[in-house]
């Protein structure tokens, strides 16, 4: 039997723009962009870069991704709304390739309540938003807000009126994760059809209910050749669709999706998922499929005796698929050259400019002297701590501390500005607290602390402590901040600082420049 040729799944990757709605998932410049570098290296087809009319910050980011990813066509998100859309337009102007997002919800509830808008006044918004889009760019998608939600019979009229004004796909969200995989199969089956070709249908499925992935494949099954997800299933709520779960079930069940292939190179898979959850702070929780920590162990002695007899027993999915080494010790030290810890870096994933090489390894040789394992996740965690560092405005030069059982906490500390050392000391409700208030006081920036978290890096009593804080400077967004170090302390004050240096590198590109922010979709 003749096979028929394969269909190429893009894949839409949302994390910089939905999965950034996570509470307290705000991210810096550089941290975007390095993101966005990983998920080109990853073969993702469409990169959501931001909602570019969000704010200034947003703005910039997409405007940067668009100068540094060539392979991967490069989106912004814009309401039906001209502002919008010509923020969108100038913000990926400069991408090689280039896609503008434009979506305005179709379900009664949200068209009565939200919009308060009459249908025809939403189809000639929608066909405005399009032509309007066609300006800037020739690629254009028009999503269906809330589409889970809206009649497929009005879904059809808005779709032929925006696909004759230009657009190019049509986004079906399960805005609030109501649907069955089912409902959302045969919703799918009769637009795919409808549109004959005309546009290709995409679905964007959120994890209210736990069936984002689930949703996604009954989807492809019945003609969607456009899925959008995330890392991790990063996102605002319960999440999104996780990429790594939907590529890799579609590959792994090639017995029943034997026709469609995707342009992902899975290998790079687990890597992703590593920086997002660096950069973030959000860790994947330890039975997470693909990614989660536990994802690939073994604790059962049947299973473990299955595994040692023939992995197939009880592992679908090889950890080297996704770019898992389970033995990652690496086998260099304080004596190793730069040569070595280059082609280690590589071997990883990672390209640097021969400036964030020469920080990454002497950083690296500080960590060989203090630390006697280091494993893979070790220079992880600290290459991605380097390359994606705000300008350093403040800088720690040391700290010294003071604390008893039945003392007062205290905290002496010591920061660099423009080549001047200032040094202070401070008391607080405990040594983290002294820490932070000393920080203030020294910066002249009163920070509230919304989130800590400390993270062992790898294994044993010398793991690297990885300090995740997230701050609002002056009632803003809160930033997040990364601190890397043996000692949890210094981890902490590092952590602090660099939330507050990028808070300074970004000051004044937080807000947004619209009372009505939203972004859903």
């Amino acid at each position: 039997m003749r096979r028929t040729k394969m269909e190429t799944i893009k894949i839409f990757d949302t994390t910089l723009r939905d999965g950034e709605q996570s509470p307290g998932a705000s991210m810096n410049t550089e941290e975007k962009i390095q993101i966005a570098a990983q998920l080109e290296r990853l073969g993702v087809d469409i990169i959501e870069a931001g909602f570019a009319a969000a704010s200034p910050g947003d703005f910039d980011a997409i405007d940067k991704i668009s100068q540094r990813v060539t392979n991967s066509t490069v989106c912004s998100l814009a309401r039906a709304i001209d502002s919008d859309v010509k923020a969108a337009g100038e913000a990926i102007a400069k991408a090689k390739m280039k896609r503008i997002h434009t979506f305005i919800a179709t379900s009664s509830i949200h068209m009565e309540h939200k919009l308060k808008m009459k249908p025809d006044e939403v189809i000639k918004r929608a066909v405005r938003a399009v032509e309007y889009a066609r300006t800037f760019v020739d690629d254009v998608e028009f999503s269906c807000e809330d589409a889970g939600r809206s009649d497929i019979g009005f879904m059809k009229e808005i779709s032929d009126a925006v696909i004759e004004a230009g657009a190019s796909t049509i986004n079906l969200p399960d805005t609030v994760g109501f649907r069955l995989p089912f409902e959302i199969g045969a919703m799918v089956k009769e637009m795919s059809e409808y549109t004959k070709g005309r546009a290709i249908i995409s679905v964007h499925n959120h994890n209210d209910l736990g069936l984002g992935v689930a949703n996604s494949l009954e989807a492809v099954i019945n003609g969607a050749r456009q899925v959008e997800c995330t890392i991790n299933g990063l996102g605002e709520r319960a999440g999104n669709a996780a990429l790594e779960e939907i590529v890799m079930a579609l590959k792994t069940r090639s017995d029943v999706f034997a026709d469609y292939q995707t342009n992902i190179n899975t290998k790079e898979i687990y890597p992703s998922s590593r920086l997002i959850a660096n950069i973030t702070g959000i860790e994947p929780q330890p039975n997470k499929a693909i990614v989660g920590k536990n994802a690939f162990a073994h604790e059962s002695g049947i299973h473990q005796d299955g595994m040692l007899k023939n992995k197939e027993t009880y592992e679908i999915i090889r950890p080297e698929d996704i770019g898992l080494d389970m033995d990652d010790t690496l086998v260099l030290g304080k004596h190793s050259g730069r040569a070595a810890f280059k082609d280690k870096l590589t071997k990883l994933g990672f390209t640097l400019s021969d400036e964030a090489l020469n920080a990454s390894f002497e950083r690296f040789k500080i960590m060989a002297d203090k630390k006697k394992d280091i494993y893979d996740d070790d220079l992880r965690a600290l290459v991605t701590d380097e390359m994606t560092t705000a300008p350093k405005i403040f800088e720690l030069v040391s700290l010294q501390l003071m604390d008893c059982s039945n003392g007062v906490p205290s905290a002496a500390v010591s920061i660099k500005k423009d080549d001047n050392e200032i040094i202070d000391a401070g008391i607080g409700e405990g040594t983290i607290d002294a820490i932070f208030k000393t920080i203030d006081r020294i910066s002249g920036y009163e920070g509230q602390l919304m989130d800590y978290k400390v993270k062992s890096v790898s294994e044993g009593k010398d793991a690297l402590a990885n300090v995740t804080v997230k701050v609002s400077f002056n009632g803003e967004p809160a930033i997040i901040g990364h601190g890397l170090n043996i000692d949890t302390m210094l981890a902490s004050a590092r952590a602090y600082i660099g939330a507050l240096n990028s808070y300074l590198s970004m000051k004044g590109k937080l807000k947004s420049r619209h009372t009505d922010s939203s972004t859903t979709v």
